[in-house]
């Protein structure tokens, strides 16, 4: 996973990047982040949203290449090419970490 933490980084996301590994092991992490669209993407995406506090909000799977989707209250959200959320199968009220590991 990594992470989109700057304007810049956010306003790039996803595009002219490798696609996800669709078994879920990828994931971008925007913050702060309320709001996405998968315009120009090539392939639908599931969305997990995270509050101030890192709590799981809800989510939103198979999000088709140009659409757009929010989610109140939210102020982070992270990217998984669909049937991600399968893997990490989330909770409503689960504080995630994000953790940077040396490659």
């Amino acid at each position: 996973m990594w992470r989109a933490d700057s304007w810049w980084l956010r306003l790039r996301g996803l595009l002219g990047r490798q696609a996800l590994a669709a078994d879920g092991s990828e994931a971008l992490w925007l913050s702060p982040c309320n709001s996405v669209h998968t315009f120009w993407m090539g392939y639908p995406l599931d969305l997990l949203f995270l509050g101030r506090d890192n709590k799981v909000l809800g989510w939103r799977e198979s999000v088709r290449p140009w659409r757009a989707c929010a989610f109140k209250g939210a102020h982070a959200t992270i990217e998984l090419h669909a049937g991600g959320l399968s893997r990490i199968e989330p909770v409503k009220g689960e504080v995630l970490q994000w953790q940077a590991i040396d490659a």
